[in-house]
């Protein structure tokens, strides 16, 4: 998603080789209402916003200052950035609200599935599991269980099964009063995502395309974040850079930080895509570091870094004491990285299913974790796959307070075997996940999910807005014809001196290195640029 849509290409004299120079007609007065001209009278001066017409000649840094080479080339990158991504983004914005509200929607389409009608204490959680074993039969294997989290909840206890896909889990509703059926539902990874969510999470991630579709989101979660800078650089250099009489100037200022709502035409348009996007930065900002993490090349590159600088979460030890002889051993793989594994609740996968588990040691191992660390309604009990291994219970809360704390316990004895807290975990694991939660719409429950919504479709306002701009400068025509805007100016980096250009390159080459798909778009982009700029001094 982006903050920022694709600015207004400036204008350029048909007559001339496209060089950043101003318009040769005069600005139009200042006190005119900015509706929409031809493309070679438009005012410059009244466009106050990122990506609008370069400022009056007088207006400009001298020639050979940074300002002559480093504003045209962010607004060359913003520009073509916007274009060529700017739909990847409008559908992860669409999408990603949609999964901001899914949650909530999730307690309206299951309410049978998540609702107990049943009154009076809960049965042991041994009936609980039996009663669902019943409906499975040879179905599927044993896979965890998680006790209703309050009065009114039901239980799910998971299982594998067929025609399932990964990390998906079969999960059997139950009414911790009666040991009713309420539902029968496949669910997806830590966070229990029921079909409805599962899907739009799969639309939001990789369009259902599988690995192939999740470049979309890489490309779109990768670019947001260059394009919302780029954007608020032209931001901040526009404003800097609104002169002229005391009114004209005040008005620029405030059209950047407020709509210009009685304004028409192009300068309509540019205020909203400034004040909009101006307010929009910070959050699109998170959704792209948030959503890279995920990504499928660039959050490869993030897990190692984290492990690299000690970033990550403590990882639960399952392992047995060698004089131990455990009844059900190890923990299932991702049982120990539910805490350690921010993104677990997105796509942790499911465990593989065990066999001659006891129904009664659910009750009590997690009778044995509540006198350790487990303290809250939402935990999830795994058993062990093997001898060598213990039972684990873990918190699964993704609202505020975090609560994601851990126990491993034998079997056998009902020994503690390990532990971890959230409050031991490395500051940037904790920031890693809160981060997750926030983006997920977990972590404030409702108001989370709505500023999110409202966050997701201002980008997708944003887009559409910046390719509206575009088009209305493009040039004018017969009453029918279609024709978009040029493109912004190229050559910034020929005018470049060295250090600016060494400057460029050291920050692409890290950029890129890190973020894959930004690095391919920057090669791209940079020979592009150069061989417009060079066909164009030819001719």
């Amino acid at each position: 998603m982006s903050a920022s849509a694709p600015p207004v290409p400036a204008p350029a004299d048909p007559s001339r080789d496209g060089t950043a120079d101003a318009p040769r007609t005069p600005p139009a007065d200042p006190a005119r209402d900015g509706t929409a001209q031809t493309q070679s009278s438009t005012p410059a001066r009244e466009l106050g916003a990122p990506g609008a017409l370069p400022a009056p000649r007088a207006e400009r840094v001298a020639p050979g200052g940074i300002g002559s080479w480093l504003g045209p080339l962010l607004l060359r990158l913003h520009f073509w950035a916007a274009i060529v991504v700017g739909p990847f983004i409008l559908v992860a914005a669409l999408t990603g609200a949609a999964y901001a509200l899914a949650p909530t929607l999730e307690q309206v389409v299951y309410a049978d599935e998540l609702t107990a009608p049943g009154t009076g204490p809960a049965l042991p959680l041994a009936d609980q599991v039996e009663a669902a074993e019943r409906v499975v039969g040879d179905g599927g294997e044993l896979v965890a269980v998680r006790p209703a989290p309050e009065p009114g909840d039901t239980t799910r206890v998971l299982f594998t099964g067929d025609d399932l896909i990964e990390s998906q889990t079969r999960a059997i509703f139950v009414d911790p009063a009666t040991a009713e059926i309420r539902g029968d539902l496949p669910v997806y990874g830590t966070s229990g995502s029921l079909p409805l969510r599962t899907t739009i999470s799969d639309l939001h991630r990789s369009l259902g395309l599988g690995d192939v579709g999740r470049l979309y989101s890489e490309l779109a979660a990768s670019w947001l974040g260059v394009v919302v800078l780029a954007g608020l650089g032209l931001w901040i250099a526009r404003r800097l850079r609104a002169r002229g009489p005391g009114q004209a100037r005040a008005r620029a200022r405030r059209d950047l930080v407020r709509p210009a709502v009685r304004a028409t035409g192009l300068r309509r348009l540019f205020s909203w895509h400034a004040s909009v996007g101006i307010v929009l930065t910070v959050g699109a900002l998170f959704l792209s570091a948030t959503g890279i993490t995920w990504s499928q090349h660039a959050g490869d590159n993030v897990t190692a870094l984290r492990a690299a600088l000690s970033w990550t979460a403590p990882t639960l030890d399952t392992a047995l004491p060698a004089e131990s002889t455990g009844t059900a051993g190890g923990a299932a793989p991702d049982a120990a990285d539910v805490a350690a594994d921010p993104h677990a609740g997105h796509h942790g996968a499911a465990a593989p299913g065990v066999s001659d588990v006891d129904p009664a040691l659910f009750d009590d191992v997690l009778a044995v974790a509540r006198t350790v660390n487990v303290d809250t309604g939402l935990v999830e009990i795994k058993p062990p796959a093997d001898a060598d291994s213990a039972w684990t219970v873990t918190e699964i809360e993704r609202s505020w307070p975090t609560q994601v704390d851990s126990t491993a316990v034998d079997g056998a004895t009902l020994a503690v075997v390990d532990r971890t807290d959230f409050a031991d975990h490395p500051l940037m694991a904790k920031l890693a996940r809160w981060g997750v939660d926030t983006h997920m719409g977990t972590m404030f429950g409702l108001p989370n999910q709505l500023l999110l919504v409202v966050t997701a479709f201002g980008v997708a306002a944003m887009v559409v807005l910046g390719y509206l701009m575009w088009w209305r400068r493009g040039p004018a025509g017969g009453a029918g014809r279609l024709r978009a805007g040029r493109p912004a100016f190229a050559g910034a980096l020929v005018r470049a001196p060295w250090q600016g250009l060494v400057a460029v390159v050291a920050v692409g080459l890290v950029v890129g290195l890190f973020l894959p798909m930004v690095g391919l778009g920057l090669v791209v982009f940079v020979v592009v640029d150069a061989l417009a700029t060079a066909a164009r001094t030819r001719a």
